[in-house]
This record gives C-alpha cells, sequence and structure tokens, in this order.
C-alpha cells in the first residue's frame, strides 16, 4: 500500500508568524500554491493559511475609502487556522484522502516528530488520479475499429 510519504511534496513552502497576510498572497500568487503551512523556527508546526483566508483578509474598496486599517499588513498570526488535521509519514495514502474528503479539507501538513516534513493537498491527489487512469487506458485491450462485439 502507498503511504503519504511516498506522495507528499518534501520541505514544503512555509511561512513563520511574523510574516503579513500580504507576504502569503505574493507568495501564493508567484508559487501557485493554495496552502502554506506557518512554522516556527524549529520547524514546528504552528498554523496554515490558506488562499481562502488570504481572500478574506482582503479590504473592498468601499472600506479603503473609509480609512479603516488594512489587514493585508496584519501578521498572520491573526488569520491563521490552528486547529489543524495532520498526518504522520507512515499513513496510508488512501485514508489521507478519505479523510481529506470527510473533512471537506485542501490539505494535511504531514508531521513526524512535532515537526513539518510535508504535504499533500487535492492537487496532489488529482495528479495521482490522472496517473491511475493513463495506467488503466494503457493496460486496456484496444479495440479494432469496425469491430463489434
Amino acid at each position: 500500500m502507498l503511504t503519504v510519504k511516498e506522495m507528499m511534496t518534501p520541505e514544503p513552502i512555509t511561512l513563520s508568524f511574523k510574516h503579513t497576510i500580504n507576504d502569503a498572497k505574493r507568495l501564493m500568487d508567484s508559487k501557485r500554491i493554495r496552502h502554506i503551512p506557518i512554522v516556527s523556527d524549529t520547524h514546528q508546526l504552528q498554523g496554515l493559511v490558506t488562499q481562502r483566508d488570504v481572500l478574506a483578509a482582503q479590504t473592498s474598496s468601499l472600506e479603503k475609502s473609509l480609512g479603516n486599517d488594512d489587514p493585508m499588513k496584519a501578521t498572520l498570526s491573526r488569520f491563521l487556522t490552528h486547529s489543524l488535521y495532520t498526518v504522520a509519514p507512515t499513513a496510508r495514502l488512501k485514508s489521507a484522502a478519505l479523510f481529506m474528503q470527510k473533512h471537506k479539507i485542501g490539505c494535511l501538513p504531514i508531521v513526524e516528530n512535532e515537526r513539518l516534513i510535508g504535504i499533500i493537498t487535492d492537487t496532489d491527489f488529482v495528479a495521482i488520479a490522472i496517473n491511475l487512469l493513463e495506467i488503466q487506458e494503457e493496460t486496456e485491450p484496444m479495440e479494432l475499429e469496425g469491430e463489434s462485439a
């Protein structure tokens, strides 16, 4: 059986509490990612910021015209999801996928000895599904044109 460790993204891109939501937005845009784990100096997982968090933090033009503080300049500690679901690297891939589906979450940080070692996302599972479909297509016998059953 495949484990999460075999399919995870090792050493994911991370930020710390010191960064701003704007830093997260720029990083997500430049790296084309939707989830950024927040870690301590010792690489312990402290939270997660998602694309949804960034979108929720963006102010409207009306709010800006009224002079409110720009939440995009606030540190990530104000926006983090602290209650996280995580998984060990030895977890079965199917179990992780079912867990993500059941809880409607887009990623699972992979934690070993209280340190972040990787991440697996819904995008990773789409890539896995595509690979499995390609393998299936290669192993199916081809139908000859004009042949009827």
